[in-house]
């Protein structure tokens, strides 16, 4: 073998996981290579995975298109701006998501050869001795030999039976980036994150959304007071949720796509123009390495992993979606540079109980850490602080008070324990949160902090005093 083809660390996918690996292991002066098969709308090759391709960057640039809309139409009367004859150009909107999306994807490669990574484009397979087997479009073979590799494959949108994808009438999450035009009647079969936010950019852009969600409880994983308002807004704002309403068969025909579903009340029947189906993902190990690979996976289809993220198979790694937690860019990258340095010969820890979860609706949606029916069924005695953007005024001048901050606290030592968000830039206001809970920050160590003022910001201080008891801004109970 030659040897440009030996490397210290070879990494298997692209995405916000394999490719921060890469950068980090480069910086660490390992000789490095990634090997990833995406390919975008221009049939090259295009790194970032499904984050950057298909996932992350252009469904927020569509929510971000679809809010100004939005507020051209129905946000601005207070602030005394008119606006009339406003139109959406969709397949405009689209090709400003499709470029923001090249130059991001671009800037990977750009930072690939700034670090002296080298990148392969094609299919990566786990070969037996840490090899790892290239195939290009062309059907190539190239064997690439490792000290060291790791599997970030990422995941995929799941498939069900009952509605098999057409990219027609009936897509997935990818295909609902890609509409050239506003469908009027759109369903969507799940109401999560991906469903809550792809029902949003349509719903804004005219279409008239159905949200089948077979669960009876609304975004179980957020605090039940924020979800039970997250409901209500997005209820007001047009969407229509149905709870326990199970999707058992979809026909697309034509230029429509009918729905059956039952639900508490029986059976029933909706015809639309296109189907959405968001019911979650699962992790891409199909055909990523050799039938003899000792790597393990568990009943899901997770891959196995120690405290260092390394395989049943030694000096394998498997990061991000491929292995159990929430499957968040955010975790894959933070795992992919803790995985570089474990590598390299050093102890990284990631603190998995402060890991912010974001819904990138209108209103915005973020927490951290635990929710308070999750501690109270625990049996933890805590307390509890909250606030609302009504009473801010950063939020007034804004013209966006809706929703609130929540904080829980432990009873004992004031330690927080959850802090939980809905409302304007709560993506970005829960960093401050987040960086609390890493130093093991007390309520009262956040109400002791100085905010600047009028910001958004003040509703944590808020909330935090709210604790104890003694927010300044509204009542105490």
């Amino acid at each position: 073998m030659s040897s440009d083809n030996k490397f210290d660390v070879v990494i298997i996918g692209g995405g916000p996981g394999g490719y921060v690996a890469a950068i980090r292991c480069a910086q660490l002066g390992l000789k490095t290579a990634c090997v990833d098969e995406f390919t975008g709308k221009d049939n090259k090759a295009s790194l970032g995975g499904t984050c950057l391709n298909v996932g992350c960057i252009p469904s927020k640039a569509l929510l971000e298109s679809s809010h100004h809309y939005e507020q051209l139409n129905h946000g601005l009367e207070n602030h005394g701006i008119k606006v009339t004859g406003v139109k959406i150009d969709v397949p405009t909107m689209i090709k400003n998501k499709d470029d923001i999306v090249s130059r991001l994807t671009g800037g990977i490669s750009g930072l690939f050869k700034a670090n002296k990574v080298t990148s392969f484009h094609g299919r990566g397979k786990l070969l037996a001795g840490k090899q790892v087997e290239v195939t290009n479009s062309s059907n190539e073979i190239l064997t690439l030999s490792a000290e060291s590799v790791i599997l970030a494959t990422g995941s995929r949108p799941i498939d069900i039976p009952s509605a098999p994808v057409d990219n027609i009438n009936i897509v997935d999450s990818t295909g609902a980036l890609n509409f050239d035009k506003t469908p009027k009647k759109l369903g969507v079969i799940g109401a999560g994150v991906i469903g809550l936010e792809l029902g949003s950019v349509w719903n804004r852009l005219g279409s008239d959304v159905t949200l089948l969600e077979a669960q009876d409880t609304f975004l179980p994983a957020a605090d039940t007071k924020i979800a039970a308002e997250a409901k209500r807004q997005f209820k007001k704002q047009g969407l229509d949720i149905k709870m326990s309403a199970r999707v058992t068969k979809a026909t697309s025909k034509g230029k429509k796509v009918t729905v059956d579903y039952e639900d508490a009340s029986g059976e029933h029947s909706i015809e639309l123009d296109k189907l959405i189906v968001s019911v979650g993902r699962s992790p891409n190990t199909d055909n990523l390495f050799a039938p003899e690979s000792p790597i393990e996976l568990d009943e899901r289809g997770f891959i196995e992993v120690d405290e260092i993220w390394q395989t049943s198979q030694p000096s394998v790694y498997a990061i991000g979606d491929l292995i159990r937690g929430p499957m968040l860019a955010h975790k894959a990258s933070e795992e992919g540079v803790a995985v570089a340095e474990v590598i390299y010969g050093e102890e990284p820890e990631i603190n998995y109980d402060v890991i912010p979860g974001v819904i990138y609706t209108n209103p915005e949606i973020a927490w951290v850490g635990e929710t308070e029916q999750h501690l109270k069924s625990a049996g933890e005695k805590i307390k509890v602080g909250t606030f609302p953007f009504a009473a801010s005024g950063r939020a007034q001048a804004l013209g966006d008070t809706t929703g609130m901050v929540k904080i829980i606290s432990s009873e004992e030592t004031d330690q927080i324990l959850g802090v939980h968000i809905i409302g304007p830039q709560a993506s970005e206001l829960i960093a401050e949160a987040v960086l609390a809970m890493e130093y093991s920050a007390s309520s009262e160590d956040l109400a002791l902090t100085v905010h600047a003022h009028p910001t958004l910001s003040e509703a944590l201080h808020e909330a935090a005093l709210a604790v104890d008891n003694r927010a300044l801004h509204i009542p105490n109970r």
